[in-house]
């Protein structure tokens, strides 16, 4: 299985300068050295976010004359917010819970007084 078989939207994300480019260009397609101006590493490192991102399906890039411009494709960060939700439904669950049971033990402690 190549590497690219493998790379998802969770490996995407995971790399805080990938989740950078993405807030770079999520309302504004840049070119690429415009994006590149915004990190102390080389073009060619931030080339290789890029291109795992464009594996993911995270960002798209564009061919206009002799300048490659970088758009982000956020509907595919769908996959990441379905599985963020289904915990944060277990644990407002949970909270909830934690919630109820420290006002009854509040309640019992007041009647007790």
């Amino acid at each position: 299985m190549s590497v690219e078989a493998r790379r998802d939207v969770f490996q995407a994300i995971a790399d805080p300068t990938r989740r950078q480019i993405i807030n770079l260009i999520a309302y504004q397609s840049m070119n690429l050295n415009a994006i590149a101006e915004n990190f102390s590493i080389s073009r060619p490192a931030v080339s290789q976010h890029i291109k795992i991102l464009m594996e993911c399906g995270i960002v798209m890039v564009r061919q206009e004359g002799r300048e490659r411009y970088c758009e982000a494709k956020l509907d595919t960060l769908k996959e990441v917010s379905t599985w963020v939700d289904q915990y944060r439904q277990f644990w407002n669950t949970q909270l909830d819970s934690l919630d109820h049971y420290l006002n009854r033990i509040q309640t019992n402690n007041q009647s007790d007084q």
